[in-house]
């Protein structure tokens, strides 16, 4: 078991490795469309690479019926992965629409030892995703 602190520092650790093993500006947050980002997530239980639908209910289904029109390009041609949810509730209880590749190996942020294998699949998930992004952005910003 580890402290908070301990954890923290854990957590630090991890993603400033990350960024010096695979130093790029990552597009997350910075899609220019309220409510549409890019995520990572470490825990001691699961790695994940996600696009998340946040905003207002009426925006969330807008660019749900785009992102679900275009499922079959996605897991086709990029992530054949990829899970859809389109009710997703996060560990504070927000409903959020997600679609997301799950590191399906056990790993945890804890364990040094899967590190390497969490930051190569955060690479390889997230390119694909922002290779999706930049090829259909002007679809779904319409």
């Amino acid at each position: 078991m580890f402290s908070k602190e301990e954890s923290r520092i854990l957590r630090q650790e991890f993603w400033t490795s990350f960024g010096k093993s695979f130093p790029r500006k990552w597009i997350l947050y910075d899609t220019k469309i309220k409510g549409f980002s890019f995520k990572f997530h470490f825990d001691t239980k699961k790695a994940l690479v996600a696009l998340d639908l946040e905003d207002d209910l009426d925006n969330r289904i807008t660019y749900w019926e785009k992102l679900t029109a275009l499922k079959t390009i996605i897991t086709n041609d990029y992530l054949p992965e990829a899970i859809f949810e389109e009710e997703y509730y996060l560990e504070n209880g927000k409903e959020i629409s997600r679609i997301y590749i799950l590191l399906d190996e056990k790993v945890s942020i804890h364990n040094k030892n899967t590190w390497q294998k969490v930051m190569v699949f955060f690479n390889e998930t997230m390119t694909k995703f922002e290779d999706f992004y930049d090829t259909y952005r002007d679809y779904l910003d319409r």
